[in-house]
């Protein structure tokens, strides 16, 4: 008997609304208790693709209204083995050249509230047979954050080995005040979307692993803000380097082991 095929959800974020590469894709409807999530089924090379694009083709969503919970929900129930996500960020480290990419290995989080408000968790009924808390020392999966470390080596992509993600609340950017503290606290680089992923990939038990771009600095990070078109060529420049990481970092799953992120301690068991 053939071993099963490696199944790895991909998530996309602003700039990137479609997978290059990803073939008999079709975008499907997956319902789940927390509404539909819309997800690319398809193949590349000798891996199953789960494709989710965050916004919607179009950017049809704004970060606030990102559907979190339905979107890890699906990629759970249709039975993932891992997660890698790219993010656009913002630099709050200057030492972070724009244009870059950072493998992310800390969060920084301290909300843990989705868009609407509400915690961001699973498990938001008493006495859920599933509920419990997630234990760990570091939020992403060391064996999917060395497959993207790879792959961009494999790319001729320099990319910076950690830092710290700062998920801020969108859909405004953030002041030169919020940024300084989230500086003092040690956050490279912020975006507005992939907080909630990190955490309910930790409660699903998913390996996730997330890549940042660098497209602006932070307010007050530097002298001059970064200005608004180069912003926009740093996004659709980023689609350019998202595509050659994620191509060169799938062929590289089949036969590794992806171990949850720490401990999903929970009361019935």
């Amino acid at each position: 008997m053939l071993p099963p095929r490696m199944k790895v959800g991909i998530i996309t974020g602003t700039g990137t609304y479609v997978l290059p590469g990803l073939e008999g894709g079709s975008r499907e409807p997956v319902a789940t208790r927390f509404g539909e999530a819309l997800v690319m089924q398809g193949r590349v090379g000798e891996v199953d693709v789960l494709h989710i694009s965050r916004h919607g083709e179009g950017h049809t969503h704004l970060s606030s209204q990102v559907t979190h919970r339905a979107n890890i929900a699906a990629l759970n129930e249709l039975g993932a083995d891992c997660v890698l996500a790219v993010t656009v960020c913002g630099a709050v480290d200057p030492a972070v050249p724009l244009g870059s990419l950072i493998v992310f290995d800390d969060l920084h989080f301290l909300a843990n509230r989705l868009g609407d408000g509400s915690l961001c968790t699973f498990y938001d009924e008493p006495g859920d047979a599933l509920r419990g808390h997630w234990i760990y020392e570091d939020p992403f999966s060391a064996e999917a954050r060395r497959v993207l470390l790879e792959a961009c080596a494999d790319s001729g992509l320099e990319a910076r080995d950690g830092g710290c993600y700062g998920h801020v609340d969108g859909p405004r950017f953030n002041t030169r005040a919020e940024i300084r503290s989230l500086a003092q606290a040690g956050v490279t680089a912020v975006s507005q979307t992939a907080g909630p992923e990190t955490v309910l990939c930790g409660e699903a038990e998913l390996p996730y692993a997330l890549l940042g771009y660098a497209t602006d600095y932070a307010n007050g990070v530097q002298d001059e803000p970064t200005p608004v078109p180069e912003l926009l060529r740093l996004i659709e420049a980023s689609k350019e380097s998202f595509a050659r990481v994620l191509g060169a970092a799938l062929p590289k799953l089949p036969g590794r082991r992806f171990a949850p992120t720490g401990t999903m301690y929970r009361f019935e068991q």
